[in-house]
């Protein structure tokens, strides 16, 4: 078929009625000439196949010389030959498809040959051709198939815009020298990567060969020497015996076998040595010559072999806590074998010796200042360094372990062994006094353990602890850092084999402190292994007390310490003298409750068993048939029962026991009722957040008439909306009437507002407003209390000095303490003292009747803690309603200077349905519970008072 031009096909179709495929794309170079004109530059490719020339010649594949020098006539001949389907500079190579020429293949020639080939393959320009256009090589041009590097598109346009071709031969030998540069720049990627591993292997074998051509330079001098040496024997002795030529010949192939042995463990100690060091330089492309092996390609992007190995081996030294110490034992096995293949290498002894020498060195320093010879000395010395080194990473692995110990048990993290302690969670003010009652209590034991877990340092606690200079009688006081809220550090205080716990509020406001105590309280209720004592939690505020004992349970009691502090307060105020008696009670160094089952007293009446303990005084009684309901103050008429036991009052748990019945003397007593309640003026210093709960409680008290004025910052519209967002109907208040005055308790011209010299009471409370800050609270307090005494002593009349106590006369005249102890004798000052360090200072200077803080609340925890029945007398006795404790005066029990013993009183005050626990003299400053020999006769006077629990009808 023929082409375009009208020259017939070379490759016709061997199948005629077949149709004829398109032609196939070629891999095509293309060189671009600068003319103007077309839009498009002229381009002409440079076929991989060329047309029939008599200058190619396809046996010998090689340009011959007379190709080289053709005439101006056979050049003409050519051109004219030279059809349209020939050339492609018409239209760009990258506009369509180009007819398909045959290809010649060309055997492969040195890169000399291939520089000669290229000067000889100038064509001839045909004149059918542009001027301006040259071919590089012409038609007949056959390149190597060499894939050239991949260039953008852009840099392709802007390289053929680029060239300027001024002549053929200029053309033909920029080609030429492009050609070159290409190839040659292959040839170097090529083999760039087989040089690298080629030098390396280069370097291993030259240290082999050098090391092995220097051993075996020893083994020649060693050899000679010897043969010298036989020469010298078998010159005077005969050797034709055949025996003692069998026997060299033995001897001869033992020392050539042993030699055989040393060369090999000489190798090996070189190979060994120089492996590490190219693990570690060649370690990255070990996966990339697998790859190769494995003739795969790994495209995306890995973390380095080195990095690997490295992060695997500090998971393994993190993860296992003894793979330190296998490293150091792996370490000290290779350097003894290493070491004594070396020795075996450059000794004459055995293997075994050897390793037993290797031993010897890593053990012992100075062992081998012993050998002989050079190499034994350099491999001896080597051992040694590294037995030094290895001792030295012993001792610092010793030293680490040792100081880990010991840093573990200074920060408290080592898991507690005990049973039966108290534990508590939680670090407050509180706590000093709290671990004063328990050791108190545990006294009679002869000391307990008591347990303490709270997020702070170990060392902290324990010299906190420490200042608090008392002593613990026996108790141990164990503290751990940690927190109540996971259970891993529960677990490690033995928290479900304690007989009680104590949850303590912490340092910052109520609904913080609350919510938290209810998430530890959580955290007990998952305990797997459960709880063997009962739970005791401290509550800030009383409206989120209902929601702990919902989670916790029968195991839960709580402690309202804000609620608790009040109800004191309102108590004190009302009856002075009766926080001394509450602290007596409460705490653990006098008399307090217990609740113990009597079977001797079952089917006796309340009215003998209240005078059958010569060392303890029934309050009360735990109903068994009634679901162990306590009973304060229970009818003379009611019968112990099976089951019941008796609550009472005694100095500890293991001093006191029913006795035989004394004899009793009632005799004739005056019968006065309890006079009347009068109206009161009571002011409050302060806001608390409970205060709602305060005026409720003094509703119930307080006689028809009263007046409650209140002194505080908050604005009158806000006090009415607080009080009513906290329960309290301020409409249906019947027996106070509140009086509110706005200002600020610690500036003196908003109290000389105020007639101070009127009040009954005066109550000072630790303000809302700085609660969470102790020390501040206290500083308002006191300054309250201060300006308040010297503003009353002012304003009251002088009294005469004769009149004054003698517990005052330590003071002098004009002492400004003196006018503010007159002035306290005429209205009675509650101060809230949060410090028990305060509140020393001010009982001292006896400014202030009494002060309550919080270590009564501690004495309530402590005592809660040890016993949990006991929450539910203290919640009755602190409540406006049913049994309460109270002071009544001598007159009526008894006449003045009438002689009775504490029994007979005891008795008396059953006909009045109150049980007399105690009494204080008109001379004493203190009152005494539970007294001792309560059957002694005495006399007794009208101005004494008697300390009571009455039903409160």
């Amino acid at each position: 078929m023929p082409d375009r031009d009208g020259a017939p096909n070379p490759n016709p179709s061997p199948n005629p009625n077949k149709p004829e495929r398109p032609p196939l794309l070629k891999k095509s170079k293309t060189i671009a000439a600068h003319f103007s004109g077309p839009l498009f530059p002229a381009v002409r490719r440079v076929s991989s196949t060329s047309p029939s020339s008599p200058r190619f010649s396809s046996e010998s594949n090689t340009y011959s010389a007379s190709s080289t020098s053709t005439s101006t006539s056979a050049s003409t001949t050519h051109d004219a030959n030279f059809g349209f389907g020939d050339r492609d500079y018409v239209y760009p190579s990258f506009l369509g498809p180009h007819t398909a020429r045959s290809r010649v293949n060309f055997k492969s020639t040195s890169k000399s040959q291939r520089n000669q080939l290229e000067l000889s393959k100038l064509p001839a320009r045909s004149e059918s051709m542009p001027s301006n256009l040259t071919s590089e090589g012409g038609g007949a041009k056959a390149e190597p198939k060499m894939k050239p590097k991949p260039k953008l598109k852009a840099e392709k346009d802007l390289h053929a815009l680029s060239i300027q071709v001024s002549n053929p031969a200029s053309s033909s030998a920029l080609s030429s020298e492009s050609s070159t540069s290409v190839n040659s720049s292959n040839a170097r990627r090529a083999s760039g990567h087989s040089n690298s591993w080629i030098l390396f292997l280069l370097k291993f074998v030259c240290t082999i060969s050098v090391s092995h051509t220097l051993y075996l330079r020893n083994e020649v001098s060693k050899l000679q020497e010897e043969n010298v040496s036989l020469r010298r024997v078998c010159s005077h002795v005969d050797l034709a015996s055949a025996g003692i030529t069998e026997l060299k010949e033995v001897n001869s192939l033992v020392y050539f076998g042993n030699a055989d042995s040393r060369i090999v463990s000489l190798y090996m100690v070189i190979f060994i040595l120089v492996t590490p060091f190219v693990l570690y330089k060649y370690l990255d492309s070990l996966p990339r010559i697998i790859d190769l092996l494995k003739r795969k390609t790994t495209k995306k992007e890995e973390v380095p072999l080195k990095k690997k190995i490295a992060y695997m081996v500090d998971v393994c030294f993190s993860v296992y806590p003894y793979a330190k110490l296998l490293a150091l034992l792996f370490a000290t096995l290779f350097l003894i074998g290493y070491g004594g293949l070396a020795l075996y290498a450059v000794g004459d002894g055995s293997f075994t010796e050897a390793l037993w020498l290797s031993w010897s060195f890593v053990a012992d320093s100075g062992s081998h200042a012993d050998m002989a010879g050079a190499g034994p000395r350099i491999v001896s010395v080597l051992i040694t360094s590294g037995g030094m080194l290895i001792f030295a990473m012993m001792l610092g692995l010793v030293s680490d372990a040792i100081s880990e110990k010991v840093d573990s048990l200074r920060k408290g993290k080592s898991e507690v062994i005990e049973s039966n302690h108290i534990l508590i969670l939680g670090w407050s003010d509180k706590l000093g006094s709290l671990l004063k009652q328990l050791a108190i209590a545990n006294k009679s034991i002869g000391g307990g353990v008591v347990v303490v877990l709270a997020e702070r340092d170990k060392e902290e606690m324990e010299m906190d602890i420490a200042k608090l200079e008392f002593d613990f009688m026996g108790t141990s006081v164990i503290c751990r850092s940690g927190s109540p809220l996971i259970l891993a550090d529960l677990k490690k205080v033995s928290v479900s084999k304690a007989r009680g716990i104590i949850v303590l509020a912490s340092d910052e406001n109520a609904d913080q402190s609350d919510a938290r105590a209810l998430r530890v309280v959580l955290s007990l209720t998952g305990v797997r292994e459960g709880l063997r004592g009962h739970v005791v939690v401290e509550m800030s505020d009383l409206d989120n007390e209902p929601l702990v004992k919902l989670v916790g349970g029968e195991l839960i009691e709580t402690v309202v310490a804000h609620d608790v502090i009040g109800r004191l307060m309102i108590q004190c105020a009302l009856q002075p003298g009766l926080a001394q008696i509450w602290e007596d009670i409460l705490g653990f160094e006098n008399a307090e409750f217990y609740i113990k089952r009597w079977p001797q007293l079952d089917g006796v009446p309340f009215e003998d068993v209240l005078v059958s303990f010569p060392d303890a005084i029934p309050c009360g009684v735990k109903v068994a048939a009634d679901g162990g309901k306590i009973i304060i103050n229970p009818d003379d008429r009611y019968v112990l029962k099976e089951g019941d036991e008796v609550l009472v009052i005694a100095e500890d748990d293991d001093t006191y026991a029913p006795g035989p019945l004394p004899e009793v003397n009632k005799g004739l007593f005056p019968r006065i009722a309890d006079p009347p309640k009068y109206p009161e003026r009571i002011l409050f210093c302060g806001w608390r957040r409970d205060i709602d709960d305060m005026i409720m409680v003094l509703e119930a008290l307080l006689a028809p008439g009263s007046e409650l004025w209140m002194l505080n910052e908050v604005a009158e519209k806000d006090r009415e909306r607080k009080l009513t967002d906290g329960g309290l109907d301020i409409s249906g208040l019947e027996n106070i009437k509140l009086v509110h005055h706005v200002g600020n308790a610690v500036i003196r011209r908003h109290l000389e507002g105020l007639p101070l010299e009127t009040f009954d009471s005066i109550l000072i409370l630790a303000d809302e407003s700085v609660e969470d800050s102790i020390v501040h609270s206290d500083s308002r307090s006191l300054a309250t209390l201060l300006l308040i005494r010297d503003i009353q002593s002012k304003r009251l009349p002088n009294k005469d000095s004769r009149s004054i106590p003698l517990r005052h006369s330590v003071f002098s005249q004009s002492s400004w303490i003196r006018e503010m102890q007159q002035a306290s004798d005429r209205s009675i000052i509650i101060s809230e003292i949060l410090d028990s360090r305060t509140r020393n200072l001010v009982s001292v200077s006896r400014i202030s009747d009494y002060v309550l803080s919080n270590e009564l609340v501690s004495m309530a925890l402590a005592m809660v803690a040890e016993d949990k029945q006991i929450n539910r007398v203290l919640e009755e006795l602190f409540a406006e309603e049913g049994n309460e404790l109270c002071i009544k005066p001598a007159e009526f029990y008894l006449y003045d200077q009438e002689e009775l013993c504490f029994t007979d009183i005891m008795r008396r005050g059953r006909q009045r349905q109150e049980i007399v626990i105690g009494y204080r003299l008109a001379a004493a400053e203190r009152a005494v519970i539970n007294p001792a020999g309560k059957s002694e006769q005495r006399k007794w006077s009208l101005d004494d008072v008697f300390v009571v629990i009455s039903s409160g009808k």
